[in-house]
This record gives C-alpha cells, sequence and structure tokens, in this order.
C-alpha cells in the first residue's frame, strides 16, 4: 500500500497495520481451531446463519426478530412467504448459504454478482421486474426527515452506461491487483459497489454477501461461524457515518476510516468467535435444562428469571438455582437486582 489503491486514497499508518496483523495472527492458528472445534463449528455456523440473515435484513427495515427468522429458516415454504419480510429473509438466507456451499467453485464475476441478485430477490413479487439485472433509474440513498420529506445521503452512479463500465472496471481491479492485503481488497470492494448502487434494489444486502463471499475465497473461512452482519447492525450508524464521510469526496476519495472500521469489526467478531468456542465447551457438558437455559439467555440477552421459567416452562425456585450455578462458574453474568435484576453471556 502507497497511498493509492485503484481510485482510492490510502494512507496506511500503525494503527491499520496492527489491525491487519491481528487479523492475520489469528487466521493462521485458525486451522488448528478448526480440526480440534469440529462439532461445536457446526452448532455456531447455524447460529451465524439466522443472526446474518436478520441482521441483514433488519439493517434494510426488516423487523423480523433472530428467532421469527430461525422458525422461516427451518419451516421454509416458498408457498407462503406473503409479506416482504419473509420473502427478503428467504431470499438473504439462499444467497447465503449458496455462498457458504459453493464459494470455492463461484467467480468473482459480473455474472456471479448479477445470479446472487437474482437468488436475494427472487421471492419478492415487487421487485421480479428488475432483479439480476442494472439499475434502470437513479437510486441515490435517501433519508426520511421527521417531517416526511427526502434528504439525499449520497449520490450513487447513474444508471446505463456509467454503472456497467464502474461495476466492469471494480471486477477488472479486483483480479488485477495483486499487491493489496486482501481484506483490504474485500473492504475496499464493497465500498465501491454500495457506491456505485448498481442495482435498482439490495444493494446493501448484496453488498454484505459478497463481503462473506470474497473473504471466503480470500482463505478466511472461519467468517461463516461469526455474524460479520450482526457486528455491523450492531454499529449501524458508525456504518453509514464512515460511508457517508467517504462518499462526500468521490471521487479520488480518502477511504482510511472505512478500512479501519472494516478491519475493527472483522477483529471484533474473530475474538466473539473465540469466546463462543470457549463457552461452547461449558454448555456442552451442562445438563438439558441448564443447557436451555443458557441457550435461552445467548439468544434473548436481558432475560429476567420468570421469563426464562415462563417462557421454557421450568418451575422459577428450578431456573433461580440454575442461573446461580451458571453466575457462579461465570458462564452468564448477572445484572442489577431485585426485580431488575437480569442475566447475559
Amino acid at each position: 500500500m502507497n497511498g493509492h489503491i485503484y481510485t482510492f486514497k490510502l494512507m496506511p499508518d500503525w494503527q491499520l497495520i496492527q489491525e491487519l496483523s491481528m487479523l492475520d495472527r489469528f487466521d493462521a492458528s485458525w486451522s488448528v481451531v478448526e480440526k480440534r472445534e469440529g462439532k461445536s463449528l457446526k452448532q455456531l455456523k447455524s447460529i451465524a446463519t439466522v443472526r446474518s440473515v436478520g441482521a441483514s435484513t433488519r439493517i434494510e427495515g426488516s423487523i423480523m426478530t433472530d428467532e421469527e427468522v430461525k422458525v422461516l429458516i427451518e419451516n421454509l415454504d416458498i408457498s407462503k412467504l406473503e409479506d416482504r419480510d419473509s420473502q427478503e429473509v428467504a431470499g438473504y438466507f439462499e444467497a447465503l448459504d449458496l455462498i457458504s456451499e459453493e464459494y470455492n467453485n463461484m467467480e468473482v464475476s459480473e455474472g456471479s454478482i448479477k445470479n446472487l441478485h437474482n437468488i436475494l430477490m427472487k421471492h419478492s413479487q415487487k421487485d421480479h421486474w428488475h432483479r439480476g439485472g442494472y439499475k434502470q433509474h437513479s437510486n441515490a440513498v435517501e433519508a426520511t426527515r421527521p417531517d416526511g420529506s427526502k434528504q439525499i445521503i449520497f449520490k450513487t452512479t447513474p444508471a446505463g452506461f456509467a454503472t456497467e463500465d464502474a461495476m466492469r472496471m471494480l471486477v477488472e481491479w479486483w483480479h488485477n491487483d495483486k499487491e493489496t492485503h486482501p481484506i483490504v481488497k474485500c473492504a475496499l470492494f464493497c465500498y465501491d459497489f454500495v457506491s456505485i448502487h448498481p442495482f435498482q434494489d439490495g444493494n446493501g444486502r448484496l453488498s454484505r454477501l459478497i463481503g462473506t463471499l470474497l473473504l471466503l475465497k480470500n482463505g478466511y473461512t472461519w467468517i461463516q461461524y461469526v455474524s460479520f452482519e450482526h457486528e455491523i447492525e450492531n454499529r449501524k450508524s458508525e456504518y453509514y457515518q464512515e460511508l457517508m464521510n467517504a462518499q462526500k469526496q468521490r471521487p479520488g476519495e480518502d477511504v482510511y476510516n472505512w478500512v479501519s472500521f472494516f478491519l475493527r469489526c472483522l477483529n471484533n467478531i474473530s475474538s466473539q468467535l473465540m469466546a463462543k468456542l470457549s463457552s461452547q465447551g461449558v454448555v456442552n457438558n451442562l445438563g438439558p435444562k441448564e443447557k436451555s437455559v443458557y441457550l435461552f439467555i445467548e439468544n434473548h440477552p436481558g432475560s429476567r428469571s420468570g421469563d426464562i421459567s415462563e417462557k421454557l416452562n421450568i418451575p422459577l425456585p428450578t431456573v433461580k438455582k440454575i442461573l446461580s450455578s451458571l453466575v457462579k462458574s461465570k458462564t452468564v453474568a448477572k445484572h442489577g437486582a431485585g426485580a431488575g435484576t437480569n442475566y447475559s453471556l
């Protein structure tokens, strides 16, 4: 990195290099972890898939909880996808599932990106006319003010030849740049894709799917066991702020802060993954009732003992005894006191 990558300015400093080094060290140790944690990883992949699907669709306005997403995925019936949220969840799940199973065989090409868009939007009747094809109309990213009026957050690449040229150049750069660190390339590809906004709708969701595809193709296989989308959902305002701050300078923008954000997110979820694997060992040694209480708290942080008792149909005294044991072993954390006492991992 010499201060200029593709059409962007990026001057690496010690902080950025340190973030990259942390990820490289984690990735270097991952193969050993993967061999050791086979069974646990299968469970984590299932959880991560649900969280990724739920988070990425909620970022764009869906109101489905992870629990509702899980039920829909496990009982997927395309004939019953009547509301838009369900249609978007089903499409995202199918696109993510394809990436997970076929990433080695998938090309980084305009054709494969269009195919992913087609799958992403295939259950939405409203989007039937434009799925799998580049946009035909302007699609500037807007925010709605309290009074209902619209404010343009950033202008995207114009429809037509400008979008076609921008996407062709982006894919060519991806294949031709052999010097930039793969994770930095992933961050920049996702950024430029969102800035171009090549499809009429679904660009945010598709950018996150592409990010997963590019990381997997570059050997970062651990990404499928933890949810990058969930991390972005938790930092949604920062995510949009960094995108907007860079795009205001377009073209030739300085993308340092965006890349730094991308790397911090990845480092945070890699730490979360190791913490989950540590706790997974503890969970596997729990009895059935203890395990069900633990898993309930994992999916509903901030739960109170009464909620847990009611939802799991376990007597309250038993739940309190289990919680006391889990807190003592530092498997779960206790917050507050009295009626306000609640629990999280």
